[in-house]
């Protein structure tokens, strides 16, 4: 199996102006997009390499919300990431793979857009809509990953909204 990577969008955060932008916080609706998003990636029984997070707030809340229900091994693997911050692209997530084991190794990235789904484009050459709270999946191909001329070297795998992922989880999400 070739290698993975992850890309979860931070939850449903509070507007923009409410605080400074790296302070803002999930809201409860958030806080139950980031525990399904968990659990889901637990009925899917995924295990990671590594899980690294935007120093931001409402990245970190949703990366330490989903895996609340995961081993005490996976939550060891959280681990802030200053480059997810902002202007995070496939060269970054190429290096962010550097920890990762070619063979069947997977990353879990938690971040903001537009630079996941700007990510994805870069390492696939399409255009998705990550949505809050929602998970993309890149499948790379084998070997060490470079760009190539089209910047694509990989597959969209699998790309889920926040209400996917709470009917896999089998819990329900609160409606504006």
């Amino acid at each position: 199996m070739a290698r993975q990577l992850w890309l979860l969008r931070h939850a449903e955060a509070e507007p923009h102006g409410t605080r400074p932008d790296s302070q803002r916080r999930l809201t409860r609706r958030g806080e139950q997009q980031a525990r399904a998003a968990g659990v889901a990636i637990g009925r899917l029984a995924v295990a990671f390499d590594e899980v690294l997070f935007s120093p931001k707030v409402r990245a970190r809340a949703t990366a330490e919300l989903a895996a609340e229900g995961w081993s005490a091994q996976q939550r060891e693997l959280l681990r802030e990431h200053p480059p997810l911050a902002g202007g995070f692209d496939a060269p970054r997530a190429i290096g962010a793979l550097a920890g990762v084991p070619a063979q069947d190794g997977r990353l879990l990235l938690v971040g903001h857009e537009p630079d996941l789904s700007l990510t994805v484009a870069g390492l696939t050459g399409g255009r998705i809509d990550l949505k809050k709270g929602g998970l993309a999946v890149v499948r790379l191909e084998e070997g060490a990953p470079r760009l190539g001329d089209d910047g694509a070297i990989g597959e969209l795998a699998l790309l889920m909204r926040p209400r996917e992922l709470a009917l896999i989880a089998g819990v329900p999400i609160d409606r504006d």
